[in-house]
């Protein structure tokens, strides 16, 4: 069956009972979308504050490949796993960004027999969540012509506003655009362009926010642009920030749904992972570590960019460390980066294999030896998987210094993951030493740049242009202390898609840099990096269907 059809027949529990049975939450709290979802008061955080918290499990993985590494799956997999060996466990991911699900890369609430449900809601409008933080960007954007429109009083430079427009769909004609023909009654003509919502400093924002006062505030710090002598202009100085944290008071409650076994899941918010930090919201997380014992999250992309985001960004902003890592691998994708054709992967290839572990391994060091985490490896499995692929893999992990598990939750659920979750349960209850993060606060921006690109990435070095220093220059006079969010493909640790394996010595260059003022962080941009997806020749959208009767079909 396919992961729609397996989802279209799971026995969904009411989503006020189920909370109010196994999180013990006063249903005056929760705020129901039809049976199935709910939104969570911000108030229960307060609510728990004596409560101690649970152990944090981060899920990561190696570069991904065409082959797909499955990490939602397995997040949500070792979730389902721990609750069936008796441990109280949520798990935490993110909201699908809807454009993609129409695109190429389909929906992103696990798949097989490890989703969260209601699948085809979560993966379209959900709780509006995503919609709202696009009024939210958008009204800000309208007010930026508005006031050029109504005499410009902050001087604001045509030529150098710096906010554009979002909407949650791909769609590449609208990438660069003109804005403001129609004559003097239609504003000004100045150049313009969309994002997807995902990639909006909005929605970062919303997911570093720890309450709505935070969220008001950072928004008041977004940069629009630059006035006419080149000073920065913010959101509030056109005050905006009080409108859209209006826009967004609902949205920032966490949505708890669950997953095929009926297991509590907070599915909330949704950066980009290549040019954001690329997890869940801070509020979700917080909230799930004072109501279960364990929480397994996902960061995403592979450890490069995922993982050390999580903790560079939303674990120094959030005041929280993940106890454990699991990091996904997949034999196909281990064998892709071997250098085996797309085609081919299905046949055993020991020898491919063999290369592509070194993937592996510059992951597993990286999180052990950079970051300080006790980590597991989960070898998600496929059935065209050979008993000599599988003892490849267990070995020469074992040679790396740790544990390789098989799980096949995608066919069994929890069941096919029980092992793995025996593991992470005995490697919590061993002492070892706390997370630690890869630069410190005071490190130079450029520093905090090249200890990501050396330390991470095993780059020999980073270069940029005089433009991108001086940049780093104005932006450590207000803004130093600040962390770095790397923007590179995520397919290679290099900037080069085409370099797979574990590529060292190579160069980074940083093309440009720019501020997430209000986020709060620095994005140094290492290629081209798409922010709003086009769709592809042949799109999902052809094969998404609607019956007589409103059976969705073809949505994943």
């Amino acid at each position: 069956m396919s992961d729609i059809e397996i989802a279209q027949q799971a026995k969904m529990e009411q989503i006020i009972p189920l909370a109010e049975q196994r999180l013990g939450l006063d249903p005056l709290k929760l705020d129901p979308y039809g049976r199935y979802k709910a939104k969570i008061s911000l108030d229960v955080i307060n609510d728990l504050a004596d409560r101690p918290d649970g152990k944090l499990i981060l899920v990561t993985a190696i570069s991904p490949t065409p082959a797909g590494e499955g990490k939602t799956t397995t997040t949500i997999g070792l979730s389902d796993a721990l609750n069936r060996i008796g441990k109280n466990s949520m798990v935490c991911v993110r909201e699908p960004s809807m454009g993609p699900c129409f695109g190429m890369k389909g929906g992103a609430a696990g798949g097989g027999y490890a989703q969260v449900v209601p699948m085809e809601d979560i993966n379209l409008h959900f709780t509006g969540d995503l919609h709202a933080i696009a009024a939210a960007h958008n009204l800000l954007a309208a007010m930026i012509d508005n006031h050029i429109h109504h005499g410009n009083a902050l001087e604001l430079d045509v030529r150098r506003i710096t906010w554009g427009r979002v909407m949650d769909m791909n769609d590449r004609a609208l990438r660069q655009i003109t804005v403001g023909l129609g004559g003097t009654a239609n504003g000004f003509p100045r150049e313009d362009g969309f994002d997807i919502v995902v990639a909006s400093e909005v929605m970062a924002i919303f997911c570093l926010s720890n309450s709505l006062s935070e969220l008001k505030q950072r928004l008041g710090n977004i940069l629009i642009g630059y006035s006419k002598d080149g000073t920065a202009r913010l959101a509030k100085d056109l005050k905006a920030h009080g409108a859209m944290a209006t826009l967004l008071k609902e949205a920032l409650k966490p949505n708890l749904v669950q997953t095929l076994e009926n297991n509590p899941a907070f599915v909330h918010g949704g950066p980009f992972a290549n040019i954001a930090h690329g997890c869940n919201s801070v509020i979700a997380t917080k909230m799930a570590l004072k109501l279960s014992d364990y929480v397994v999250t996902e960061a995403g992309f592979g450890a490069d960019l995922g993982a050390e985001k999580f903790i560079d960004i939303k674990c120094r902003k959030a005041g929280v460390k993940p106890d454990m890592a699991v990091i996904v691998a997949t034999v196909k994708a281990l064998k892709y980066h071997g250098g085996v054709e797309v085609k081919d992967l299905a046949t055993e290839d020991l020898s491919a294999l063999e290369r592509g572990m070194e993937n592996l391994k510059r992951h597993l060091s990286n999180m052990q030896d950079q970051f300080g985490l006790q980590c597991i490896v989960a070898i998600n499995h496929f059935v065209q998987d050979t008993d000599a692929e599988i003892d490849l893999v267990k070995t020469t992990v074992e040679s790396y210094g740790a544990k390789a598990i098989i799980a096949k939750h995608w066919a069994e659920g929890g069941a096919g993951a029980e092992e793995l979750a025996q593991a992470v349960v005995t490697m919590l209850d061993q002492p070892t030493s706390e997370c630690q993060f890869l630069y410190a606060d005071d490190l130079p921006l450029w520093d905090k740049i090249t200890a990501v690109a050396t330390r991470l990435y095993g780059a020999n070095e980073v270069v940029a242009d005089k433009k991108v220093h001086d940049k780093l220059k104005l932006f450590s006079e207000t803004h130093s202390h600040i962390p770095v969010c790397m923007a590179k493909t995520p397919y290679s640790f290099s900037g080069d898609p085409a370099l797979l394996g574990a590529v060292s010595g190579h160069t980074i260059t940083i093309r440009d840099v720019r501020l997430s003022r209000g986020a709060e962080f620095v994005v140094a941009l290492c290629g081209d990096i798409m922010t709003m997806p086009g769709l592809p020749k042949r799109p999902a959208s052809e094969r998404i269907d609607i019956s007589d009767e409103g059976a969705i079909s073809g949505l994943f």
